[in-house]
């Protein structure tokens, strides 16, 4: 299998294998419409793994997902995942992770992708219930830069096109703050919930699990959730940029339906909407009389990180 379309449909029938883990390999390729032997020898050209081992491979990434994002018991996994017994499953699961389902649910992932088995193919089990291929292409920290800089220049052109339908008293009017597409009358406090749910909101969709608990909105809550979420943003866009993975997807679970995304992409999402909202939070302090922030320009903390 060569092409994209062929190996889409591979992997089509190894996922209804996946959902439907007491399905026969034989089973399985009749419903493919083709011969065991022809079937294994697809699988096996296609993805470099045996179906079998494949098979395995996935539902063992689906567990240790549902294990760190859900609540259901170890024998509950186990079952989902095709076997027979606690023991079995702890066995195999440990086998591959080099942990136990119960220490993987303690020790919780920066991202679900963190869960990935090696393997030859690159195609892993992606939330809530597909496959993901690997990216086409690697995507370098200049590119995604270079991509921001691009999207800047060219909604400037965009906003100059609108602005030439415009008359000079519009054009001249003062401007009211208007942020009716990001926030809905923005406070101070509710601007630092925004960002902080931000991080956590993304971290939560890498991680396949719900949308964040923004319940507490108190400074010192706030300070509490941004201590760990900022912690961990900070090290999930540090360990894409050294992979090289900004061109890899996700699929966003907290979305309805499900959105898939790419990292460098949401990573350039999250700065150009945390910006907006910094800014009019240095604004708003700044009005409260605190001003030691300045304008909030990155520029200075650039320069000083360069020398």
């Amino acid at each position: 299998m060569t092409t994209t379309d062929g190996l889409a449909r591979i992997l089509h029938w190894v996922q209804v294998g996946v959902d439907d883990p007491g399905v026969s390999p034989a089973a399985l390729a009749a419903r493919a419409h083709l011969s065991r032997f022809h079937f294994d020898r697809l699988v096996a050209a296609a993805t470099g793994e045996p179906p079998g081992a494949l098979r395995r491979r996935l539902l063992l990434e689906r567990a240790a997902h549902r294990l760190t994002t859900t609540d259901r018991t170890v024998l509950d996994v186990a079952v989902e995942a095709g076997y027979g017994s606690h023991e079995a499953f702890s066995r195999a699961f440990l086998r591959s992770y080099g942990a136990s389902p119960t220490q993987i649910r303690r020790r919780r992932p920066l991202t679900f992708r963190e869960l990935e088995l090696p393997c030859p193919s690159g195609v892993h089990f992606q939330p809530p219930g597909g496959l993901r291929l690997p990216g086409t292409h690697e995507e370098t920290a200049m590119d995604v830069l270079q991509h921001l800089v691009d999207h800047h220049v060219a909604t400037l052109s965009a906003v100059i096109e609108r602005a030439a339908t415009l008359d000079d008293e519009v054009l001249d009017r003062p401007v009211t703050v208007s942020v009716e597409t990001i926030d809905d009358r923005p406070t101070l406090r509710s601007l630092i919930n925004a960002m902080v749910t931000q991080e956590e909101h993304w971290l939560s969709a890498l991680r396949g699990g719900d949308w964040p608990d923004e319940s507490d909105q108190s400074i010192a809550g706030l300070s509490t959730r941004h201590e760990v979420a900022g912690r961990d943003w900070r090290a999930f866009v540090a360990r894409t940029l050294a992979d090289g993975t900004l061109a890899d997807t996700f699929v966003d679970t907290t979305c309805s339906p499900p959105t898939t995304h790419t990292l460098g992409g949401t990573i350039g999402h999250v700065i150009t909407f945390a910006a907006v909202r910094r800014t009019l939070a240095i604004g708003a302090l700044h009005t409260a009389g605190v001003t030691d922030l300045g304008a909030g320009d990155p520029r200075p903390y650039l320069d000083a990180r360069a020398s």
